[in-house]
């Protein structure tokens, strides 16, 4: 890896005559699932781009062609401290923004972004995605309330789609094409193409000076985290409110059924 490090789920390359890294999320066989261990490699990447001036645009992407992102890995235990004041989320460490980055990243989507998906991309610039990726979020189908995830999707989107989305749970995925539409999605391309079209972008923007490009990452980002602080700040009551006991969670999750879902 050359942003440092010995990592395990992480890919990292930089390309030195572009100023273009590119970033993956390396466990396909979890569908890029998100543990622990991925979370912190994450913080890791992110934070060390920061001191990386070979670095000037990144793209993050999904291992394989099944998915970009299913949000976090079930099988990880997080341990939480006894104080119901203070609960922790890893996902809420995992984007560039969280850590600090003001360099531009581009998310390149393929197959499945779901759940979690939303805490990357939502701290991304934009999205380029190629046509077979799908769009949902599981939350409420197996008893659990869609918090940051929500505020994130409702920031990218027009409230209605992101409320229908949300709201769905499984039983419903939003298409390439329908989160372009909508605004999800910036560019669409061919099935398998989306890297490439995405390093394409990014090495415009890498072409750019950095100061420049940096400051307006950090401009446009302003106005969405006044709105995104906030609302966070709701997120943990809502959280504890909402979701089912963790015991039946896995009940609806271990019963789920194979049943079509929707594409729209």
């Amino acid at each position: 890896m050359d942003a440092g490090g010995e990592l395990t789920a992480i890919r990292s390359e930089v390309d030195v005559d572009t100023g273009v890294a590119v970033v993956t999320l390396d466990r396909p066989a979890r569908l890029n699932a998100v543990d622990l261990a991925m979370a912190e490699e994450l913080e890791r990447v992110w934070r060390a781009f920061r001191h990386d001036d070979r670095v000037r645009a990144v793209v993050l992407t999904g291992s394989g062609d099944r998915a970009f992102c299913t949000g976090f890995d079930r099988d990880a235990r997080v341990p939480q401290p006894a104080s119901p004041y203070m609960q922790d989320d890893p996902l809420l460490r995992i984007g560039p923004k969280s850590n600090d980055l003001w360099k531009p990243v581009v998310a390149a989507v393929s197959g499945m972004a779901c759940g979690g998906a939303f805490y990357l991309l939502g701290e991304v610039e934009f999205v380029v995605a190629d046509t077979t990726a799908v769009f949902f979020d599981p939350h409420t189908t197996y008893g659990m309330v869609a918090a940051y995830e929500a505020m994130l999707a409702s920031l990218r989107m027009p409230y209605g789609e992101a409320a229908r989305m949300m709201l769905m749970g499984t039983a419903e995925r939003l298409s390439a094409p329908r989160a372009h539409h909508v605004g999800l999605v910036s560019e669409l391309t061919a099935p398998g193409r989306a890297v490439d079209a995405a390093v394409d972008r990014a090495r415009v923007l890498a072409e750019s000076p950095p100061a420049a490009v940096q400051g307006t990452v950090r401009a446009l980002w302003a106005t969405r985290e006044a709105v995104r602080d906030a609302a966070f700040a709701q997120a943990p009551h809502l959280i504890a409110l909402g979701n089912l006991p963790a015991e039946d969670q896995a009940r609806l999750f271990a019963e789920r059924r194979r049943r079509r879902h929707r594409v729209r």
